[in-house]
């Protein structure tokens, strides 16, 4: 079947109304930028940066604790704390093995609870450990605010956060309301992690986050009795989707029972075993994160 051609009237009043729609959409996207709140840093915190997943389950709480462990480790002179904004399932007491509620200061302000260097806060300091948090979006939020805005964290070089999964109010609200050094995306090679990930590399883009660059976590089984390596997430993904995303491979992660046994105890591998392969990973890693960092520099960094 044979179709007729459109007038040119025809094509151009479609041009005009694309035209049109595509200046509507830019105006629409100022005035929105335009009425978000304005961002207000925390106080004494030189950089943010958020550690996300978009997805549960892929060692973000992990990757969090021991890049702000490895920051630290690489950069002695670095004052860093880290901050669990995961309200429903906090695991940055356990990782850090540190419990109890925090003093209040002379301000009415949490002080942070500290060890291996790291000053930390979560909600899991606030409730007991077994205790289920059945709260609604309101209640998530104006914790989230106290975590954010009545916690005296004193002189910090970085502020780590250990974001929850997902793309939705936390994630926004910490966007909007903090200024954000940068992001770093964690995901495991398989590809319906992946299909997560790019979506919070592209949640963090609309927000204008700087996205730091993704980690490969659990990139290969590592045999404890022979050192046989097996992909079984499968190979390489998350390096497909930084290149296809435009975004740095920050470091490969692998999965070793290791890590698995520091985060369980209490002693993450980039303190329990700082020279093994896995602490180096995280090491790199930090390196890369903080290069990226501005005035932050290694004053041990090889030349």
């Amino acid at each position: 079947m044979r179709t007729r051609p459109l007038p040119i009237g025809c094509i151009y009043g479609f041009i005009q109304r694309r035209w049109a729609s595509a200046e509507q959409t830019a105006e629409q996207t100022a005035a929105m930028r335009r009425g978000l709140p304005k961002k207000w840093p925390i106080a004494g915190v030189s950089h943010v940066v958020v550690v996300a997943s978009a997805k549960g389950g892929v060692g973000k709480s992990t990757t969090a604790v021991n890049l702000a462990l490895g920051m630290t480790s690489v950069n002695k002179g670095l004052s860093v704390g880290l901050l669990d904004a995961d309200i429903f399932g906090p695991s940055i007491p356990r990782m850090m093995n540190l419990s109890g509620q925090p003093e209040l200061s002379k301000q009415d302000r949490m002080i942070p609870l500290v060890n291996y260097g790291i000053k930390c806060m979560s909600m899991g300091f606030l409730v007991e450990e077994k205790v289920a948090i059945v709260w609604r979006g309101l209640m998530v939020m104006s914790a989230i605010q106290k975590l954010l805005r009545q916690v005296d964290w004193g002189s910090l070089d970085v502020l780590v956060v250990d974001m929850p999964p997902g793309t939705g109010d936390t994630q926004l609200t910490i966007s909007q309301q903090i200024p954000i050094s940068g992001s770093v995306i964690v995901s495991t090679p398989q590809d319906v992690a992946l299909l997560d990930a790019r979506r919070g590399v592209e949640m963090f883009r609309k927000v204008d986050v700087p996205v730091l660059g993704v980690v490969q976590n659990m990139s290969c089984y590592v045999c404890p009795n022979c050192g046989h390596l097996s992909h079984i997430f499968g190979k390489d993904g998350v390096k497909r989707m930084a290149d296809e995303l435009g975004a740095d491979l920050l470091g490969d992660v692998p999965l070793h029972l290791t890590i698995r046994e520091g985060a369980d105890t209490g002693k993450p591998i980039v303190v329990s075993d700082p020279q093994s392969p896995q602490a180096e990973a995280y090491k790199t890693i930090a390196r890369r994160v903080l290069d990226k960092l501005p005035h932050i520099a290694d004053p041990f960094k090889p030349r």
